[in-house]
């Protein structure tokens, strides 16, 4: 069976499984800040860079922390490009956690960020705050980071860990280091606890660093991954193997059904893959192309459908993918 990268073929292989796509209680809200980036990534799905220059802005931070003050959504997930990078920042994490209701915050950390000039301060007040990390580490040489990052990435990500170590994450229960591997290719992950277990013995055994967790992420075939398999001429042969691979175990998991994507515009997505591929939602009442997260009502939101594309398999293919890494 071929895969069309424009027929939704995945709706087809819920159907096929009995595995309905609805959504739960909305516990992840989930700001893209922007695409703003000062690495350039291999597998990047939002086509972030140092060039770009779409991120949130200041009145766009006012709506949403005014709107998510008035729900019970626990946890702030913040992703980019490098969220650290958009001005409001601070402002946003430290209301945030000043809330009268605290929430909890995650900020995917790009590391390398921790050295670049104007932005010293990112350690401390993360830890100050209490934010928990989720950084990038696609492996735990340096031949792949580099291949896939760019040339002294894994150098200065490995001095940004041993920064963070002496602040107390990875080791301090209230400061939680998480890292992600990503494939350098067009292929599936491995097991992540197995993968884990060797991360852990490696990073201590040569670099003296500690982390809690790792959380296995697949590529997407969508953005500049998409055009490097186009180039490659892998594309449909990746394509065919996320289709192959399709467990329908992992659909309860999937961070569509409790998350609440928000693009740095402050549209609403079902995740950070649909927001990539231009699939937002709609108002189902006033029949608007898409929807700003201050006119989300969370009772109509919770019986919305949940937009799917081929990229789906990406998250369901083998052991799962999402942003907290494998489902099954």
């Amino acid at each position: 069976m071929v895969i069309s990268e424009w027929k939704n073929d995945f709706e087809l292989a819920l159907e096929t499984a009995a595995a309905p796509l609805r959504r739960a209680q909305a516990e992840i809200l989930q700001l893209n800040t922007g695409k703003l980036c000062n690495l350039t990534c291999l597998h990047c799905h939002v086509n972030a860079g140092p060039k770009r220059r779409e991120i949130m802005t200041g009145e766009t931070v006012d709506q949403i922390l005014e709107w998510y003050e008035r729900t019970d959504i626990p946890t702030l997930d913040l992703t980019g490009g490098t969220p650290e990078m958009i001005p409001d920042f601070r402002r946003l994490v430290s209301t945030v956690r000043n809330f009268s209701q605290p929430r909890r915050v995650m900020d995917r950390l790009n590391a390398t960020i921790i050295d670049e000039p104007g932005y010293e301060w990112v350690p401390e007040f993360l830890a100050e705050n209490e934010v928990e990390i989720i950084a990038s580490m696609p492996c735990y040489a340096p031949g792949n980071v580099n291949e896939q990052r760019g040339d002294g990435v894994f150098d200065r990500s490995i001095s940004a860990f041993q920064k963070l170590n002496k602040l107390g994450y990875g080791r301090d229960p209230r400061l939680v280091l998480n890292f992600v591997y990503n494939p350098n290719g067009a292929f599936l992950p491995p097991d992540q606890a197995d993968l884990e277990a060797d991360y852990k013995r490696e990073m201590k055994k040569h670099f003296d660093i500690d982390f809690n967790s790792l959380y296995c992420i697949a590529n997407m075939p969508i953005s500049r991954f998409a055009s490097y398999l186009k180039r490659n001429g892998e594309l449909q042969e990746y394509l065919q193997l996320l289709r192959t691979h399709f467990n329908p175990g992992t659909v309860d998991g999937l961070m569509c059904r409790n998350t609440i994507n928000v693009s740095w515009d402050g549209e609403v997505y079902d995740c950070d893959f649909n927001q990539m591929s231009k699939l937002p939602l709609e108002n189902p009442v006033t029949g608007n192309k898409t929807v700003k997260v201050w006119e989300l009502d969370l009772d109509s939101f919770s019986k919305h459908p949940i937009l799917t594309g081929n990229h789906c398999f990406g998250c369901t293919a083998g052991s799962g993918s999402s942003c907290g890494g494998s489902l099954s």
